[in-house]
């Protein structure tokens, strides 16, 4: 980009400034703090940076054009200029039949996807009769017991005209064997299903602890939806692997691109060990980002992602297709950021790592509620969530020119800073076996813990600022309406579960288990038996129970 002439000029003429201009300055004013960094604190921030912190950058080989190798600029040609991200409000509450009112209201607002919340007894494999279920059922996002549920939620709603993202990871391919046949119900031609199911079990035993069964069977259903989904659903995202929740634990931003990726690299080795076509498999994988505060440092983040996957896809793995090559991202703004104090300035802290996600070159994105650190949001809240992402692409810019900050010295050097950083840390859980048994060894989980542990003494020492509530704060906040799930509700869907239970037939639930469970002892690709016992309208719980008895559940902490 620029010769030795012209970076010796630029070296001279910043030492001048930094003794004549800058110096002084200093010694008269000083700086707000002795250090900056990143918002994680992984990368030292300079006053100033010029060309030559960019020097060695080489724009075919590590920019590139968008929609074309090492996809650093976009993964699509036109990115927002063709059609913009998609908008997902996550959404799921009490019963189906309330989230099916919630996703006509968000449809109607102008939503262009939907984002299903799953309550906890659901994403953990129980019915929500089942003991462990008591004070849960709906809590966190809708009930789903059967496919009568799931009927429920989409009543209305055309399945070939709307794409839907699950957040379902142990359960997976029971949630996405219902939506198919939901689809298959309303005469969708399964080629034409669009979405993506979470499916992401390592990210599980790392920060979630969400999961049902032990790593290995784990994976091989993993690998069963792949092939299946090759197959019958090729427009589905198979897996969206992610680092959202590993930041939400508490991990930088290099920790979540490293994590990220390396779960990603143990899920394609599981699948050619089956057997399966890298080219095959590999382009329904997509990804799920955190998008935080520090503008300019999620940007750099999204931009390394890309271009370490797309490098890894191909020395690694041989990749040909170039789709397998992409790394396609659904982003959420942070949950850990949002505040219980002051819950308007959350408002504001989402417009800015919305703004992030979309400079950074999110394909789809939720907003979240400002009252989300209370409760599952209001109508009202999510709304202005967004009205947030629709002023953004229609009246900010931001969409109009493909990677706008491109070029600045700061990001294109933090975007090499952050994908160094998270080749090193990739490379340390290579070296101790891979993601997976890093995981089972509970190295990732100790780095995380680490990086929060540290961050929370920052915030309790006022050495990180939190607007309202260690700093700035306010005597009283105004009350606040929040959504809330009541005994009656659980008692309605208890009894919905009854109803269904009591209608179907029970001769072919039981036959349909007993398939399963034989499928499962062998190795046979279990989707197909799973599709059809939720078509004889057999549980969640009870299909997950199938699969206990077969695989075993997960025992925290016993491969430490």
């Amino acid at each position: 980009m620029y010769d030795e002439d012209d970076l010796a000029a630029i070296r001279e003429g910043r030492e001048e400034w930094e003794e004549d201009t800058l110096g002084p300055t200093l010694d008269r004013f000083g700086e707000r703090k002795e250090e900056f960094t990143t918002d994680t604190g992984g990368q030292t921030v300079d006053p100033l940076y010029t060309p030559e912190d960019v020097a060695d950058t080489d724009y075919d080989e590590d920019l590139g054009f968008p929609g074309e190798e090492p996809y650093t600029r976009g993964v699509y040609p036109t990115m927002y200029r063709g059609r913009l991200w998609t908008m997902r409000q996550y959404a799921g509450m009490g019963t189906a039949a309330e989230t099916n009112e919630r996703f006509h209201y968000l449809l109607d607002e102008g939503q262009t996807g939907l984002s299903m919340a799953f309550d906890l007894p659901t994403q953990m494999g129980y019915d929500s009769d089942a003991t462990m279920a008591q004070g849960e059922v709906g809590k966190s996002g809708v009930a789903i017991d059967t496919l009568a549920d799931m009927e429920t939620v989409f009543d209305g709603i055309p399945l070939d005209e709307v794409s839907t993202s699950m957040t379902i990871n142990a359960p997976a391919s029971v949630l996405l064997a219902m939506y198919i046949a939901v689809g298959d119900k309303q005469g969708v031609d399964r080629e034409e299903l669009r979405g993506t199911i979470q499916n992401d079990i390592l990210k599980e035993y790392i920060a979630r602890n969400t999961y049902i069964f032990p790593p290995e069977p784990s994976m091989r259903v993993i690998t069963d939806i792949f092939e299946f989904c090759a197959d019958e659903t090729p427009k589905f995202n198979t897996i969206s692997i992610s680092g959202y929740h590993i930041r939400e634990a508490g991990a930088t931003a290099a920790q979540e691109v490293a994590f990220t990726l390396g779960d990603g690299i143990e899920y394609v080795e599981t699948a050619l060990d089956a057997g399966l076509d890298v080219d095959e498999f590999a382009p329904q994988l997509s990804f799920f980002f955190n998008a935080h505060n520090n503008i300019l440092e999620e940007v750099a983040k999204f931009r390394a992602a890309r271009r370490m996957w797309a490098a890894i896809m191909e020395e690694r793995f041989d990749a040909e297709n170039p789709k397998s090559k992409q790394l396609k991202f659904h982003t959420q703004t942070a949950g850990s950021t949002l505040t219980a104090q002051q819950i308007d300035n959350n408002i504001v802290r989402v417009a800015y790592q919305a703004l992030a996600a979309v400079l950074g070159g999110t394909q789809s994105l939720h907003t979240n509620g400002k009252d989300e650190a209370l409760s599952i949001p209001t109508e009202d809240s999510v709304r202005t969530a967004l009205r947030t992402q629709q002023i953004l692409a229609h009246e900010s810019g931001a969409a109009d020119t493909i990677d706008p900050l491109a070029g600045s010295y700061y990001i294109e050097s933090l975007t090499d800073d952050i994908e160094e950083e998270a080749r090193e840390i990739l490379g340390e859980a290579e070296d101790r076996g891979g993601m997976r048994q890093a995981v089972e060894d509970q190295w990732v989980q100790r780095q995380i813990q680490d990086v929060a542990f540290e961050r929370q003494r920052e915030i309790e020492e006022k050495e990180r600022v939190i607007v309202g509530v260690n700093e700035f704060e306010v005597d009283d906040d105004p009350e606040t309406d929040i959504e809330e799930v009541s005994e009656e509700d659980e008692r309605r869907q208890i009894e919905s579960l009854d109803d269904v239970k009591g209608d179907r037939d029970d001769e072919a639930v039981e036959a349909a288990l007993a398939d399963l469970k034989e499928a499962a002892e062998g190795d046979e690709n279990v989707m197909p038996y799973i599709v059809d016992a939720v078509k004889a309208y057999a549980s969640v719980g009870e299909i997950c129970n199938a699969l206990r008895d077969v695989f075993g559940e997960h025992e925290p902490g016993a491969a430490v």
